[in-house]
């Protein structure tokens, strides 16, 4: 279904400004159909499955209807189980992140009431909770339900089925008769028509047909992995198949942060996504992404909304993700436009229980692959070199360098040993040299390559180094600095990375990217910083070398 954008269906500004912060870039089917009704003020019975979107499409209208100057309960929304309840209220106060004064609360059993009673004392104008709680709120007299302007029951099927059918009567009976009332259900059973026969108003029925849960082209499957051993094989998954993009899913920023740094350390041309990028960033980074200059993507579900890219090769779930319907976002990043897909899961310990819910859930086994050994890696790293290089004496597309190879044979070494010396050469300079790097060597022209990493093992070795570029080639909105050290040296990525961050105070994710040369780096780094790292690395040493570091001002710098 072809979905109209936010902004023509009817919502104040404030909510679409928190909706583009958060990354939407279009409403799934149930929420073009739901918000538009909802917010004329009519009754309705949404028939959607999990994972369809249907909490932003009652809880943006829900938003609407609240006076944030009045310290009194407004909207109430009753969800099944304390996990959805917290759930709903942090993506309420996500798409009200705009709306000054905004108290919303989460109300459950299982957890002190004492911190409840305070919440709702202290003024909550929407309250989420369990039918249960709730209650016993109510009873209790710290629950005022005269002012509800709207009621929503998230998940009615579900609650009916968990046995809270009384307490949902003694609920919505205590609510005002004018009230508007949403409700929401994967299935229409005759407990949700009794429901809405007792306390809808001739509800608008919005039905969405259910989507397949999974993609049927997306390879799933999950490793047993401590979380000290992630990377490692992490890296070792992407070296036996190198994807052309992929995405890693981290469940917290922290998280995301470490790997990506760990990635780049390693050398794979990562960049990260999470609630604390800027959205010029952010931008920046998604067309590097899109771009194929940044092969790996680490980010957080939110970080990740409104990502539109087909040419996703790979998903990693870096930390299994709580939620069976985040699972399927997830996932669903690849295999789009009839391609194939692969998503990978690293699980450890009881969340072992958790991957056999997400398999209940989609209804689909995941299967469990054994770890690839370091030997396994370095065969299939050498099976790519060979590939590559029978392609390229088949092809003839190389220049047969006669002079130097006689000058070696009168020397008195064989033709194998010379080739032997060759391809241990060719795959030293195959190995990742860092984030953001920039090979030494002139700029690919024509279709863009399928994948950098595997072009790299093709090339027959490094084309000779060219000079530095002038300072006008880095990306809009950064600035390019020359720095005398480099490979020759045995400058590395993860030292300037190191520097910039720890030492020169370049906010985090912002570096952009690194040239190694044989005696000097180029490195681009924000404009708005740049003088501030020139000054603070004036002093500073990289493998024990002093250096001498300023803008670059192309060849004769």
């Amino acid at each position: 279904m072809d979905t109209p954008p936010f902004s023509e269906l009817g919502l104040p500004q404030e909510l679409l400004d928190a909706i583009e912060a958060l990354g939407y870039e279009k409403p799934s089917p149930i929420q073009a159909k739901s918000i538009p009704p909802a917010l004329e003020g009519k009754d309705i019975l949404g028939l959607s499955a999990t994972g369809s979107g249907k909490t932003a499409a009652f809880s943006l209208p829900a938003l609407t209807k609240l006076d944030v100057q009045a310290s009194y309960p407004q909207v109430l929304i009753l969800c099944p189980t304390r996990e959805l309840a917290v759930q709903v209220c942090e993506e309420v106060h996500r798409l009200g992140s705009k709306m000054k004064g905004l108290h919303a609360t989460p109300v459950y059993g299982g957890a002190p009431i004492d911190r409840q009673l305070r919440a709702l004392r202290s003024g909550a104008q929407l309250v989420v909770g369990t039918p249960g709680r709730l209650l016993d709120h109510l009873r209790r007299g710290s629950f005022d339900p005269s002012h509800i302007k709207m009621a929503i029951l998230d998940e009615a099927d579900r609650m009916l089925d968990m046995g809270f059918k009384d307490e949902m009567d003694e609920l919505l009976g205590a609510l005002p008769e004018a009230r508007q009332t949403l409700f929401f259900s994967a299935t229409m059973n005759p407990g949700v028509s009794r429901l809405i026969k007792s306390f809808g108003n001739t509800p608008e029925i919005i039905e969405i047909e259910q989507k397949a849960r999974t993609v049927s082209t997306i390879e799933q499957s999950y490793f047993e992995v401590r979380q000290r051993s992630k990377v490692e094989v992490l890296s070792r998954i992407l070296d036996m198949n190198p994807p052309r993009l992929g995405i890693i899913f981290c469940n917290t920023k922290r998280s995301v942060d470490e790997c990506t740094e760990d990635l780049i350390n390693r050398g794979y041309a990562a960049d990260r996504l999470h609630g604390d990028i800027t959205q010029q960033m952010r931008e920046r980074v998604l067309k590097r992404f899109r771009d194929g200059s940044v092969e790996l993507l680490v980010a957080t579900d939110v970080a990740a909304r409104g990502l539109d890219i087909d040419e996703i090769d790979i998903v990693f779930n870096y930390d299994l993700p709580t939620d069976p319907e985040d699972y399927v976002h997830r996932i669903g990043r690849t295999g789009r436009a009839g391609r194939s897909g692969r998503a990978v899961s690293f699980v450890f310990g009881r969340e072992i229980y958790r991957m056999q819910a997400i398999e209940r859930y989609t209804r689909h086994i995941i299967t469990r692959e054994k770890i690839p050994s370091v030997e396994q890696v370095e065969g299939r790293r050498a099976d790519l070199i060979f590939d590559a290089l029978k392609e390229r004496l088949e092809g003839g597309k190389f220049e047969s360098h006669q002079e130097a190879i006689d000058r070696l044979l009168e020397q008195g070494h064989t033709p194998t040993d010379i080739a032997g010396a060759l391809v241990t050469m060719l795959r030293e300079a195959s190995g990742r040299e860092g984030s953001m790097i920039e090979e030494d060597r002139e700029p690919e022209r024509g279709p863009r390559r399928q994948n950098t990493r595997n072009t790299r093992d093709r090339e027959a070795g490094p084309r000779p180094p060219r000079g530095p570029r002038n300072s006008q080639g880095s990306e809009e909105g950064m600035a390019r600095l020359f720095l005398s050290l480099g490979k020759g040296q045995g400058l590395l990525p993860k030292d300037i990375v190191g520097m910039m961050y720890r030492e020169a105070g370049v906010p985090d994710g912002t570096l952009g990217r690194i040239t190694l040369f044989p005696k000097h780096t180029l490195v681009d780094v924000p404009s708005e910083v740049a003088d501030q790292v020139i000054q603070r690395t004036r002093n500073s040493k990289l493998r024990g070398k002093t250096f001498r570091i300023d803008y670059d001002r192309g060849p004769n710098n």
